[in-house]
């Protein structure tokens, strides 16, 4: 071997030793991020709020310059595979985008599952996961370290509405449930210790199925049992479905029915017109002005280019998919490597503002981030509870009010 084909492939080593410790997508100065998304199947529409936000934050960093890392400027890269709402699916494709694609990080998809089986896939590989899909604590609780998400702890979604209640007159004294059979469905979780410290009777719990919803037997059974508030966990448009069946048969709670999501998105609105007037839900996120971002400016503006590219409003899940990028590309800034576990630490350690509020996470890697209460009045999505009332809640709703 002649000693220039030696010195050449000596420096053909070094190049390959330093691009492998920033991973191999950087040979063409990109950072790929992976998703598995429900782009199609039956959870497609809420999932685009997630293909939406990631496109969306990748381009809008890439405008800006891209990330810097070693002094360098790198574009960041989507790779994106439809599961079809399939979380065997789901699951192998996520072991793709590590093993095969070589991904430098994950974001999440919608579903709950889904998400579970992605995670199991970045602890293996120990590769850093943020995901803005899942809140259930059952994500969380496992000790995973590599696993990170931008949703709130579904659990406590309707302590804050329950906070409300115990402030307002008449009190309520009775409360339905009704929650779908997602075993990731977990708003209804810890319902019973809620309701018995605010000296509330949980007088009817029942589920529905995700997949095939019918809501005849259990509009029959909140009819007969009467309570004075319902508790309703979902999906949207299951939450679409039920309002359209409770309002064609005229049965209603006596005082207030309280969604754990569908509200805060425009689409429930838009697509219900005044059926959806004072239905009451919760959300971590409100598209404000005072919510300031270094890549968007602040909320109000991302929610005015998200309409305009998307020809549909942002929610909370696509502002908590925008975070979800941001955490990763502020990460890579600070570690200053694409070393997994370096990433990994410099994730835990994030604390920014962003339009989606404050992103920190805790100890078990899910953010902590407070829940509002958010009510339909006269065709307009009104905030009315924190830790305290910012407007008045139309309370009780009055058979007068609800055909008004």
């Amino acid at each position: 071997m002649t000693k220039a084909r030696i010195v050449w492939m000596t420096g053909l080593a070094a190049v390959l030793l330093w691009t492998s410790s920033l991973g191999a997508w950087t040979l063409f100065n990109t950072i790929t991020l992976g998703a598995v998304v429900e782009l199609s199947g039956f959870l497609a529409d809420t999932s685009r709020y997630y293909r939406d936000g990631y496109k969306l934050a990748v381009d809008r960093i890439n405008d800006k310059g891209g990330i810097t890392l070693g002094g360098k400027q790198y574009k960041l890269a989507l790779k994106l595979l439809d599961s079809k709402s399939d979380p065997k699916l789901a699951k192998q494709q996520h072991e793709r985008l590590v093993s095969k694609d070589k991904v430098t990080g994950l974001l999440g998809p919608y579903s709950g599952n889904d998400v579970l089986n992605g995670a199991s896939i970045a602890e293996k590989y120990q590769i850093p996961m943020v995901e803005a899909g899942s809140a259930s604590a059952r994500v969380f609780s496992r000790g995973y370290r590599y696993v990170f998400g931008t949703l709130p702890v579904a659990e406590e979604s309707f302590r804050t509405t329950v906070a409300m209640l115990r402030q307002l007159t008449p009190k309520a004294k009775t409360v339905g449930l009704v929650s779908g059979d997602d075993s990731f469905d977990a708003a209804s979780a810890g319902m019973t210790d809620l309701l018995k410290q605010a000296e509330m009777e949980l007088v009817l719990h029942q589920e529905y199925s995700e997949r095939i919803p019918n809501f005849f037997n259990i509009l029959t059974l909140v009819k007969g049992k009467a309570p004075d508030v319902l508790f309703w966990t979902g999906r949207e448009a299951n939450a679409i479905s039920y309002v359209r069946e409770a309002k064609s048969r005229n049965i209603y709670p006596n005082f207030l029915t309280a969604f754990a999501a569908g509200v805060p998105a425009p689409s429930f609105l838009s697509v219900l017109g005044k059926d959806a007037n004072l239905a009451v839900g919760t959300t971590p996120w409100i598209p404000s002005e005072r919510l300031k971002d270094r890549w968007f400016g602040d909320a109000a503006q991302f929610a005015a280019e998200y309409e305009k590219k998307f020809g549909y409003a942002p929610d909370y899940h696509a502002a908590a998919a925008v975070a979800a990028v941001e955490a990763h590309a502020a990460a890579i800034e600070a570690a200053g490597t694409l070393d997994p576990k370096r990433l990994r630490d410099a994730i835990a350690k994030v604390d920014f503002e962003s339009l989606y509020g404050r992103v920190h996470f805790g100890e078990d890697g899910q953010i902590a981030m407070p829940q509002t209460v958010v009510q339909i009045q006269n065709g307009k999505l009104i905030e009315v509870f924190a830790d305290k009332f910012i407007n008045q809640p139309i309370y009780p709703v009055s058979a007068g009010d609800r055909h008004s």
